[in-house]
């Protein structure tokens, strides 16, 4: 078959997989998805795809829909009709079930809920009760028909503990969902606009206070299953007769809002009902009304109405008086068309949303040009390029950018050799990608970095596969007479009987004589074996996907055939089980690989960057050796400093980046942007005005990161958008000159509590940073690795007397605390820090009781006690978070005086939480519970900061509850509170972290927002066929609990 023949054939597959057509615009999208590849027109003499397509009427048919787009429908070809019908049915069946993380006896990482998620609307609600109790109460608006919406199955144990922690945000997961984070366009083609528009009317009248024309489309989609006919948006403000779209100016999101049509005249110096703030952002003490309207384009959805939307509103009525400068807004001074084209190319690196504030700055470094700062007055004038948010309510400079969904399709990346031939065999599922953040791995092959053989291990994996090859041994050990394979032809599917008494699933690959070379697609593995030992296989051993597929190493593509990087990754990983973090959910995967089986955790990939460095250029650290020229870089908290030594590496490491800096400031970067970092990522971020080279070393949502200075020693905290890639030709480069920072610790400077006064650190500061005349002499190299030494100023001798270290030993400094506490003097003229309570964020608004909500539960220690947040809010958290990281870690902490009952700033776990101190202990040691995850921690004073006003605005989102229903129990313990350890476990198991829908029995006020309580019944609404009421499995539990004893 020629390359023409089989491409017509691929197209007519493409074609007939849907009954409706193919939109042109999205043609090669969905060929690209069937076969990896484009079809390459210009090769076949063809200006344009259309004019190719013109040219094959046997196989496509081009056809215009009312709206005027062009349509590609399949001719007809009886003899290929089973082709779409395989096609189709490999669509459907891609979806991904529902995995549970796996036991593979290693520490595991915690699955993060806000990257691999994608909570587009809300949580389906219950549809009926499952186990009916009386008395309870449902929600108005439950439909059994409703189409569940989320799904996930994450799990933890209280006993996996990581060493590595990452959380992606809610908001980037939703953007990859609806603004091209996939290029899924409409699929309807030829549609009846009287139908879409009597469909149009239906839907708005269900949204009386309106909705956002970018919710239009997901809100069809799943009220009448069925995509919203192409170029319908466009067209619907001329559709007066069906609805009314309004501009919306003045409040936190740039899009517009689609009514019902009224036969009342609009005014358009009238805010919509909107404008008194969307359910997406914070209510504030101007705007204490609670209103029905639409969602912000960056938070869930419902798919239900509201009970408060069933009646249209006067927005007269219910919109807040407005001052008078904002009732009527000028309209916005339109973009030059280049510099829209420019904005578009830029958001579109940043998938998963940009701070404004960062633009004007990526603007002229990418483009080499001005950015229009006007736009950022009024960010309206970016309405039809992006979708702009507005986590922190207030603040213009805190909007996130997030790219509209564009019509180009993107650089298509060279892909592996498949590793199965599916031509001329049965339909086999598509192996899905697991659920979890950080699945399991079991690595096969590794002959490049790019192509990496592996298979997941875990639940509906490794186990599925088990269970059937114990089911092919059964059959084929009884039945395998008479089902040999005479004549085997390349590429078909057999089951081999291997010597070790199993029966594997294969394909032919070679044929010699009597042997056949076989590809078991399982495990990843070629081998010769006699034909005797072909059976044939079976049709049902082929409804489990294959399970041997392949994937790419993050940060390793430059590298994928060096030797030294195979042999480190043979070493590590070939052969092992191993945790895969999934940086891109790709058909082909971009991995990070772990190994956790040590007491550190190892990322393989930053391993195999690290093996190519060149050791002759570290400077041979030897006992009782002096150093002059020496530069100190870093003093943390804890006494630790990092010291800079003259070597032929520090001289390499100028000159390299010399050039890189002069490459930088000539050369527009546009692609060295980094758009998907990682952890063990190496790149480029500014220190002092200079490039140097930084690893990333945690990730906080989608717009922080925690880096590491290699070559200072010194951490950080950036943005996403101030990371720049190393240029290619200075990759290698750099990579090879072993990072120049030094660890050492100052001889007879030791501090019990592990943190030393800050004053010391201070005066250590000041002596050193920035001293050019410093020097250095070894006393001690640990068993640890560690560098024990004397620091000296000057250029006498370097005398232990003499010594830096002596200095502070001898001085009050340290002697007043070496057990490193502050002194009682000092601490109690300090001022305290926190603020009193009658300046604290807005209560969290709760549901009233009867009415449902969406949670997330981010601790359960029983039944009578657990914490939720509410699942809509999530998001606005993460990048509350994000923001608390870069404003702390960038600056010098400050000394406080903390107050028990007063809220703070605490650093725990490299994050930031909002806390409220409970209790100061004797020791320096503060007990403090989290106010936004319900989480009691101890931290040390000098990890606790004020919180500024700027992070007290989103109200505190940890909600205590217990669950309601426990009148129906049985158990008479479990009635008066008293939980058992079994009981307790049950329920965390069914509840903790995990997203439920909880409907209120009752809301317990207090004179704090957490001293506030609720009583909910708990609803798991992530199976299809049923909904699990947690007290009905509570009270069956304990029945089936107290009938044993």
């Amino acid at each position: 078959m020629t390359d023409v023949d089989l491409l017509k054939k691929m197209l007519r597959a493409v074609l007939q997989s849907s009954k409706n057509g193919v939109a042109l615009s999205r043609l090669q999208s969905d060929y690209r998805a069937l076969t990896g590849e484009s079809i390459q027109y210009r090769e076949m003499g063809h200006a344009s795809l259309e004019s190719f397509l013109r040219s094959v009427p046997n196989v496509v048919r081009l056809e215009r829909d009312r709206s005027g787009e062009v349509v590609c429908v399949a001719a007809v070809c009886k003899e290929t009709a089973h082709i779409a019908q395989l096609v189709s049915r490999q669509k459907n069946l891609k979806k991904t079930g529902s995995f549970q993380l796996l036991n593979c006896h290693m520490r595991a990482k915690p699955s993060s809920l806000f990257s691999h998620t994608k909570p587009c609307t809300s949580l389906r609600q219950p549809a009926h009760v499952t186990h009916p109790m009386p008395g309870s109460t449902l929600r108005s608006g439950f439909h059994s028909d409703q189409q569940q919406v989320f799904r996930t199955s994450l799990q933890t144990s209280g006993s996996l503990v990581p060493h590595v922690q990452k959380a992606t945000g809610l908001v980037t997961a939703f953007v990859l969902k609806h603004t091209g984070g996939t290029a899924v366009a409409s699929k309807a083609g030829r549609g009846d606009f009287e139908l879409v528009q009597g469909r149009l009317v239906q839907l708005l009248r269900a949204h009386s206070s309106g909705v956002w024309l970018s919710k239009v489309p997901q809100l069809y989609r799943d009220t009448f299953h069925q995509e919203l006919p192409a170029n319908t948006l466009s067209q619907l403000e001329t559709w007066t007769h069906v609805c009314t779209v309004e501009r919306v100016g003045g409040v936190n999101v740039v899009d517009r809002l689609v009514y019902p049509a009224t036969p009342a005249p609009s005014k358009p110096c009238m805010p919509p009902p909107a404008t008194s703030k969307p359910l997406g952002t914070l209510r504030t003490p101007k705007n204490p009304l609670r209103l029905s309207i639409p969602q912000s384009p960056a938070s869930p959805i419902h798919n239900t109405p509201s009970p408060m939307a069933s009646k249209p509103a006067n927005p007269a009525q219910i919109s807040p008086p407005l001052p008078e400068t904002s009732k009527c807004l000028p309209s916005p001074t339109p973009l030059p068309p280049d510099t829209k084209q420019k904005l578009r190319e830029l958001l579109s690196k940043y998938s998963r949303g940009l701070w404004v504030h960062a633009l004007p700055r990526l603007f002229q470094e990418a483009f080499r040009c001005d950015f229009p700062l006007q736009v950022l007055d009024d960010l309206s004038a970016l309405a039809d390029i992006c979708v702009v948010e507005y986590p922190v309510p207030g603040h213009r400079n805190k909007a996130i950018l997030y790219a509209l969904p564009s019509c180009s399709l993107p650089e298509p990346r060279p892909q592996p050799r498949p590793l199965i031939m599916h031509h001329g065999n049965p339909e086999v599922p598509a192996l899905p990608l697991p659920k979890e953040e950080f699945p399991s791995v079991l690595v096969m092959e590794a002959n490049s970095t790019n192509n990496i053989i592996f298979r997941y291990v875990g639940e509906g994996y490794s186990r599925a596969l088990e269970n059937m090859e114990d089911t092919m041994l059964v059959c084929y050990r009884h039945k395998g007479a008479g089902r040999s394979v005479p004549s085997p032809t390349i590429g078909q599917l057999v089951a081999v009987a291997m010597e070790d008494n199993v029966v594997l699933r294969a394909q032919v690959q070679q044929v010699t004589g009597d042997d056949v070379q076989l590809f078991c697609v399982d495990h990843g593995f070629s081998e010769f074996v006699s034909k005797k030992k072909l059976l044939q296989l079976s049709e049902s051993f082929l409804t489990l996907p294959f399970q041997a597929t392949t994937g790419r190493l993050a940060g390793l593509e430059p590298f994928s055939e060096d030797p030294t990087v195979l042999k480190t990754l043979e070493s590590f990983a070939c052969g092992r089980t191993l945790l895969a973090e999934l940086v891109e959910r790709e058909a082909t995967p971009v991995l990070v690989l772990y190994d956790t089986s040590q007491q550190t955790d190892v990322n393989v990939n930053a391993a195999c960057l690290q093996a190519l460095q060149d050791r002759s250029m570290e400077n041979p650290l030897q006992v009782n050796s002096s150093y002059r020229d020496v530069c100190v870089t870093n003093v943390c908290s804890d006494g630790t400093v990092y010291c800079q030594l003259p070597s032929r590496g520090m001289a390499k490491l100028a000159h390299v980046m010399d050039k890189i800096e002069s490459y930088l400031l000539s050369q527009v970067s546009w692609d060295l942007l980094v758009v998907r970092p990682f952890c063990g990522k190496v790149c480029l971020a500014q220190h002092k005005g200079r490039w140097a080279r930084v690893e990333v070393t945690q990730l906080h949502g989608s717009q922080v990161v925690d880096i590491v200075f290699v070559d200072l020693g010194l951490p950080a905290s950036l943005e996403v958008s101030e990371l720049r890639e190393i240029p290619l030709h200075f990759l290698r480069e750099l990579i090879t000159i072993p990072p120049q920072a030094v660890k050492c610790r100052l001889a007879e400077l030791v501090c019990d509590g592990g943190v030393w006064p800050p004053d010391a650190v201070l005066w250590l500061r000041e002596m050193l940073l920035n001293a050019d005349d410093c020097g250095m002499k070894i006393c001690h190299l640990d068993l640890a690795g560690q560098v024990h030494v004397y620091l000296f100023r000057g250029a006498g001798a370097y005398e232990r007397s003499a010594s830096i270290n002596l200095q502070l030993v001898s001085s009050t400094l340290w002697s007043c605390r070496r057990d490193g506490h502050l002194p009682t003097p000092a601490w109690l003229a300090l001022p305290v820090a926190g603020d009193a309570p009658d300046i604290l964020p807005l209560p969290l608004e709760l549901p009233q009781a009867g009415k449902s909500l969406d949670v997330f539960v981010s601790v359960a220690c029983h039944p009578g006690h657990f914490v939720l947040q509410p699942w809509q809010e999530l998001y606005k958290l993460v990048v509350l978070m994000g923001e608390m990281i870069l404003h702390y870690n960038r600056q010098d902490g400050q000394r406080v005086r903390v107050e028990k009952d007063h809220v703070y700033a605490a650093k725990i776990d490299s994050n930031w939480h909002r806390v409220l101190v409970k209790g100061v202990l004797a020791n320096s040691l503060a007990s403090v519970y989290q106010l936004d995850y319900g989480k009691h921690e101890l931290v040390h004073c000098s990890q606790i900061q004020p919180l500024t006003a700027e992070f007290r605005q989103l109200p505190f989102q940890a909600v205590p509850a217990q669950l309601a229903g426990e009148a129906y129990l049985d158990n008479t313990s479990v009635t008066q509170g008293k939980w058992g350890e079994e009981a307790s476990i049950v329920f965390r198991n069914h509840v903790e972290r995990k997203p439920l829908v909880a409907q209120v029995e009752s809301v317990q006020q207090g004179a704090h927002p957490w001293e506030r309580r609720l009583s909910v019944y708990l609803v798991d609404t992530s199976l299809d066929e049923s909904d699990v009421w947690i007290h009905a499995t509570m009270a069956e539990f304990t029945s089936e609990l107290g009938s044993a004893a």
